[in-house]
C-alpha cells in the first residue's frame, strides 16, 4: 500500500495536519489517494441524508419557488465561503468543508418550524436538537457500511460537527443530548474545549451565508425591498456604493452586487479579527486553539454591532412575516399529526420503519419515529401527510 497522502507544509502552525489525525473509531485501512479529512468530506457527500437536504429549506417551503435557498445550496455556500477562508489563513481546506457540509445534516424538513415542533413533541422523549440529530446521523443513523453504523468519520471532523460553535459540556446534561455524552463516553471528544480552526471557520462560514443569503431571498420573494435595507447598518452602504458604482442598474444587478460585495466585507472583516486573536493570543499550534479562551475565528466587534442591526430587520420583516407564520403553522400542524399517527399506530409506517418500531421497547418508539420525520424532506412530508389523512389519496396508492 502507498503511503499516506502527506500534509501540505505550507499549513500554517495552527492548522490541523491530517496525517496528524487522531483516527477513527472504528479502525480502517488508509486510503491511498485521499487524506483522512478528505475522505471525510466525501463520505458525507455520498450520504443519503446529504442528498435529501436538496428539497429541505431554510425559509421557505421547497415547493414555494425554484430560486429561493435549500439546505443544500445552502450548505454548498458555506462550503465555499469556508474554504476561502481556510485557504487564506492557510488551513486544512478538507476539514473546513467537511464540516460546513455537514452542519445541517440533522435539519427537519420545513427548518425551524420543524425543529420547533419536534422539540415540542420530544419534550417527554429525550427531546430533539438538530445539531444533536446531525452528530447521531454521521454516527448511527446513516446506514452504508457494514463494518460500523454511520460514517465513521476522523475524530477531528466529528468534534467539528459537533462542537463548531465552542465547547458543549454545559449542554451534556439536557436530555436531548444524551447521545452525546453516551458516545463521548467511549471515545473522548474533548468536549469541553473548543474545536478546531477549521471547524471555526465552518461555524462563521455558516453565519455569512445566512445573513447573505436571507437578504436576496427576501427581496426575491418580495417581504422587502431594496429601499427597505437602504438605512440598515453593513447593507445600506453598500447598496448606496453599488449605485454610485454603476449608475442606472438595475435592482436585480444591485441586489446581485451588493450581496456579493457585502460576503467580501465580512469575509476580510473575519481574516483581520482572526490575525489578530491568533497574535494576541501567542497561538502556536493546534492544540493551544483548543484551549483557548475564546474561539479564534471571529467577526470584530464593529462588524457584530453591524450584524445584530441587519439581523433585527431580517426577524422582524422576514421570519416573522405573516406569509412565513403561515406557512410555519400549517408545516407544525402537519408534522404534530404525523408523529402523533406514528407513535400512536406505527404500523402504518413504511415496511422497514415498521419492522423496527415493533422490535423496540414502547419507550424507545418515539425517537424512532423523530428519526423517520427529521429524515422527510419537505415535499416528502407533504405528500406523507396526503397519503395518511386523504382518504381518496389513501385509496389511490
Amino acid at each position: 500500500m502507498s503511503p499516506l497522502p502527506s500534509s501540505d507544509r505550507r499549513l500554517a502552525p495552527w492548522a490541523s495536519d491530517p496525517a496528524a489525525s487522531a483516527g477513527r473509531r472504528h479502525a480502517e485501512p488508509e486510503s491511498r489517494t485521499r487524506t483522512p479529512f478528505a475522505r471525510d468530506r466525501d463520505r458525507i457527500i455520498h450520504a443519503t441524508a446529504f442528498r435529501r437536504l436538496k428539497e429541505k429549506t431554510q425559509v421557505f417551503v421547497a415547493h414555494e419557488g425554484d430560486h429561493y435557498r435549500t439546505r443544500l445550496t445552502h450548505s454548498l455556500e458555506v462550503a465555499q465561503i469556508a474554504r476561502s477562508l481556510a485557504a487564506a489563513l492557510k488551513l486544512d481546506v478538507d476539514l473546513a468543508e467537511a464540516v460546513a457540509l455537514a452542519h445541517d445534516l440533522g435539519h427537519p424538513p420545513f427548518g425551524h418550524a420543524g425543529e420547533d415542533e419536534l422539540h415540542l413533541l420530544m419534550a417527554g422523549h429525550g427531546g430533539f436538537d438538530h445539531n444533536v440529530q446531525t452528530f447521531r446521523v454521521v454516527t448511527e443513523l446513516e446506514r452504508r457500511y457494514p463494518a460500523f453504523p454511520g460514517l465513521n468519520l476522523s475524530r477531528e471532523t466529528l468534534e467539528g460537527v459537533i462542537k463548531h460553535n465552542g465547547p458543549v459540556t454545559d449542554r451534556l446534561g439536557e436530555p436531548a443530548w444524551a447521545a452525546v455524552a453516551a458516545y463521548a463516553d467511549d471515545w473522548d471528544l474533548r468536549l469541553g474545549t473548543f474545536a478546531s480552526m477549521e471547524a471555526q471557520v465552518a461555524a462563521i462560514a455558516d453565519d455569512i451565508a445566512y445573513n447573505n443569503h436571507d437578504v436576496d431571498d427576501g427581496v426575491q420573494a418580495g417581504l422587502f425591498s431594496l429601499a427597505d435595507l437602504a438605512s440598515l447598518p453593513l447593507i445600506g452602504p453598500i447598496l448606496a456604493e453599488v449605485r454610485r458604482d454603476w449608475p442606472g442598474l438595475d435592482d436585480r444587478m444591485v441586489r446581485l452586487e451588493a450581496v456579493r460585495r457585502m460576503i467580501g466585507a465580512m469575509v476580510d472583516d473575519v481574516l483581520a479579527e482572526t490575525r489578530a486573536r491568533l497574535a494576541e493570543d501567542r497561538i502556536d499550534g493546534p492544540e493551544a486553539v483548543r484551549l483557548a479562551g475564546r474561539p479564534m475565528v471571529a467577526f470584530s466587534r464593529g462588524m457584530l454591532e453591524q450584524l445584530t442591526g441587519l439581523r433585527a430587520f431580517l426577524f422582524e420583516r422576514m421570519y416573522r412575516h405573516y406569509r412565513v407564520n403561515r406557512t410555519r403553522s400549517q408545516a407544525r400542524r402537519l408534522l404534530r399529526e404525523m408523529f402523533s399517527l406514528f407513535l400512536a399506530d406505527p404500523s402504518v409506517l413504511p415496511t422497514e420503519w415498521a419492522a423496527a418500531a415493533a422490535a423496540v421497547p414502547p419507550d424507545r418508539r418515539a425517537r424512532l419515529v423523530c428519526d423517520y420525520v427529521a429524515g422527510m424532506t419537505d415535499r416528502y412530508a407533504i405528500e406523507e401527510h396526503r397519503h395518511l389523512f386523504s382518504l381518496d389519496v389513501a385509496l389511490d396508492l
